[in-house]
């Protein structure tokens, strides 16, 4: 599973990096790195669990 999180978390920046530099305006991007900010600060603040609730891997 973490495996699959950091392939994801890999390809999500990459897609917002690309968003990024396509974007023109300067106040859209300065939205776009504020929402990334937000989410960032999400992810922080979620409680890791160090047990899958599915059980143990297989």
């Amino acid at each position: 599973m973490e495996d699959e999180d950091i392939a994801l978390n890999s390809v999500l920046g990459l897609e917002l990096n690309r968003v990024f530099f396509a974007v023109r305006e300067t106040a859209n991007k300065q939205k776009i790195i504020e929402f990334a900010r937000a989410v960032l600060q999400s992810e922080r603040t979620k409680p890791v669990d160090s047990a899958s609730p599915e059980g143990p891997a297989s």
